[in-house]
């Protein structure tokens, strides 16, 4: 069955529509991810008169214990930093972006977790989007050709500029993460498949092993990324095996990443992705707020087809998508909150029926009492906004706004452009 819940035949019978009905035992692994993410924010330093400030709070090894994740069966074994842009004369600074963990057998949880599991699961987590910098690269909404295989770049597969920066610039000044966060997560990765390999052949037996990626908002752009990239290189593929590892992501309030060629790309390699998504969540909008999967790419004149001069730069979601619905007149920043997703999925609307005969499923809906009812449990978000944003460069955010305006003023008007001139040549023989 687990190979089911990580999407092996794209989640079928388990995500039904038009409306969103959901199996419970996904529900529940999607709940248990979203847990092993919100630590990435628990554990998020923003004090900035802290030592470990932009950084974790805890050691490595005492992480999940401090945050009562002690019995969740996982051991993380590396933290992972980003360095964004800061500006053309500003270095890189590495930030705290997430951590690696693996379930073993090493203690009685862990192997109560992976018989639980019936494999043992590589997790990746990615926090959201913090501080300024990050917010600058958010609006770099321009496409670039992701470029990741070193012997096909395939320049038609293109990601948004900004999220492809985070994920592959280098740190220069700081002793927690001196490679790009690309480095640090594919070499990671590949050790802890290796590891596995090595235990499988030592101890004669099938170890069955998966690689679940998991985000929020920005993180989970860097974990679309890391999903295609291991795919891409192969790093699933281990010797000694006659199926790749299944490599999921688990993206909660995702915005889109990149162009249709990377949604074919990824389902060609056979990146899994389940999105579950606020529909009063702007993030998950952009970008492509006009271009994206719904626009139209290609103009029928006649017998001939013209692909509009957008099509290459139009947005698109991967994966298959579960909606929820909850807002707060009072708090609108709840609506992308990383723990209203997941008070969502933990109460939806009572009522619904069932997927299959004995299948106690249901919609994913949550009604705005249910909302007031969450943010009078989260009084304390709306206080800590300002502390999040915490950097005082918002030239950074300027300037990535700028960038984002010109990018949609260009298109627009190379858009107009090209309407005029099949006005006009409609007007020709050269339809006829």
């Amino acid at each position: 069955m687990w190979r089911e819940i990580q999407g092996c035949n794209d989640w079928q019978g388990l995500v039904a529509g038009p409306a969103t009905w959901l199996h419970p035992l996904l529900r529940g692994e999607i709940i248990r991810y979203g847990e092993l993410l919100s630590a990435c924010y628990k554990a998020f330093d923003v004090d900035p008169s802290s030592a470990r400030h932009l950084h974790c709070k805890f050691a490595r090894d005492d992480m999940l214990r401090n945050l009562g994740l002690h019995h969740s069966g996982y051991r993380v074994t590396k933290y992972i930093y980003a360095s964004p842009h800061e500006g053309a004369t500003a270095a890189p600074r590495g930030r705290w972006i997430g951590y690696v963990a693996v379930s073993q057998s090493s203690s009685s949880d862990d192997a109560e977790t992976k018989t639980r599991l019936g494999r043992e699961d590589i997790v990746v987590a990615f926090r959201g989007t913090v501080t300024s910098p990050e917010w600058a690269a958010n609006f770099m909404s321009s496409l670039t050709p992701a470029g990741f295989h070193p012997l096909d770049p395939r320049p038609g597969v293109q990601v948004e500029a900004g999220f492809l920066s985070l994920y592959t610039s280098k740190e220069s000044g700081c002793r927690f993460g001196l490679r790009s966060c690309r480095e640090q997560l594919l070499s990671e990765v590949s050790r802890l498949l290796k590891k596995n390999q090595n235990k499988r052949e030592v101890d004669g037996t099938r170890s069955d092993v998966s690689i679940t990626l998991v985000g929020h908002s920005m993180g989970s752009s860097l974990a679309l990324l890391l999903a295609y990239d291991i795919c891409e290189l192969g790093l699933n593929n281990t010797a000694g095996c006659t199926t790749a590892a299944p490599v999921t992501v688990f993206s909660f309030g995702g915005p889109r990443v990149g162009n249709s060629g990377f949604k074919r790309r990824c389902e060609e390699v056979g990146v899994k992705v389940l999105r579950v998504v606020n529909v009063n969540d702007p993030v998950t909008k952009l970008p492509g707020v006009f271009l994206n999967e719904t626009t139209p790419r290609v103009l029928v004149a006649g017998n001939e087809e013209y692909e509009m001069p957008w099509s290459c730069s139009c947005y698109v979601h991967v994966g298959v998508e579960v909606a929820l619905e909850f807002f707060s007149i009072q708090n609108p920043g709840w609506v992308h909150d990383l723990d209203g997703y997941i008070d969502g999925l933990r109460c939806p609307n009572v009522g619904g029926g069932a997927i299959d005969d004995g299948d106690d499923g249901m919609e994913l809906t949550v009604s705005s009492d249910f909302a007031w009812k969450l943010l009078d449990d989260h009084q304390s978000i709306s206080g800590s906004v300002d502390q999040l944003l915490m950097d005082d460069d918002w030239n950074y955010m300027v300037d990535g706004f700028a960038d984002f305006l010109a990018m949609h003023v260009t298109m627009l008007g190379r858009s107009a452009l090209f309407l005029v001139l099949l006005f006009y040549l409609s007007k020709t023989s050269w339809f006829e």
